[in-house]
């Protein structure tokens, strides 16, 4: 999932209630809700990465070091149990009426019939759609959340959600419990998302993992320009741009994540368990 921004010249709602300025949402901040002039005007990751300001900040990061820990901790405990599933990610700003909505249904869909659980970042658009096609199929339909300025919360097909306030706990929950991503058409927040998984995948933090991007007409662009520019530059190899799938066939795609979960269960080495890293 993606978590592409609000369209251009989109803003959140405002309301002016006795000369204060309220937002008219739900604003989650890890398990807190909020709502109205409680609605904090930065989200936390700004405030951890913000240099401005004064130096308190120094006072306060050992802090954040245990609400971090806190993520990590709700984000294994949740999903500790969930299963095979596969990461679906796509723009939070596909329109219900677009095929790639439908596309996202179909993938949510087919992913539970073929035994896994869907797990999306929980958003409106793709994700929706990957979440409806899940929860309609009877199988889990997985939102990780995030805090974001134009919050709206997890979508109403998610059966298990966990709202995050920062990116990094939340994307190592879409690899750790995941087998493969499927990308749907998607802006930023599925291009980051993306990247961070072929960069795993080639510098072999995860193995086995494959990632199937649907939609040839819309990704036919970066393809040409992977191989035209960056092959061609030698800033990557063939190899890597290999790692990468591209089709129109849903079939087609979770054919590629079952081929390749299944080598991962047969090419599984036995290992003496090593002491936590």
């Amino acid at each position: 999932m993606s978590d592409d921004q609000p369209a251009d010249g989109q803003t959140d709602d405002l309301t002016q209630t006795s000369g204060a300025t309220e937002r008219d949402y739900d604003y989650h901040t890890g398990p807190v809700t909020l709502r109205g002039s409680r609605v904090p005007g930065t989200t936390t990751d700004q405030r951890l990465l913000d240099s401005r300001g004064p130096s308190d900040w120094v006072h306060t990061d050992p802090w954040r070091v245990l609400r971090i820990q806190s993520e990590f901790v709700e984000g294994f405990g949740a999903l500790a149990e969930l299963g095979p599933a596969v990461s679906v990610f796509g723009s939070a700003r596909t329109k219900p009426d677009s095929p790639f909505y439908e596309l996202g249904i179909e993938v949510g869909r087919r992913l539970v019939e073929a035994g896994y659980a869907v797990i999306t970042g929980g958003g409106p658009g793709a994700m929706e759609a990957a979440n409806k096609g899940a929860r309609d199929a009877g199988g889990d339909s997985v939102g990780l959340g995030i805090e974001l300025p134009f919050e709206q919360g997890l979508n109403e097909y998610v059966n298990l959600g966990v709202n995050f306030r920062y990116f990094f706990a939340r994307k190592t929950m879409f690899v750790k419990y995941a087998q493969g991503f499927i990308v749907l058409p998607g802006g930023f927040g599925t291009l980051d998302e993306l990247f961070e998984a072929i960069t795993l995948v080639q510098t072999q933090k995860v193995t086995s993992f494959p990632i199937v991007l649907m939609g040839r007409e819309y990704w036919s662009g970066l393809f040409e320009w992977l191989r035209g520019t960056l092959l061609a530059e030698g800033m990557v190899a063939a190899k890597d741009i290999d790692l990468l799938h591209l089709t129109d066939s849903v079939d087609e795609a979770i054919d590629i994540i079952v081929a390749a979960d299944r080598h991962a269960e047969g090419a599984a080495p036995a290992v003496t368990p090593k002491r936590p890293e």
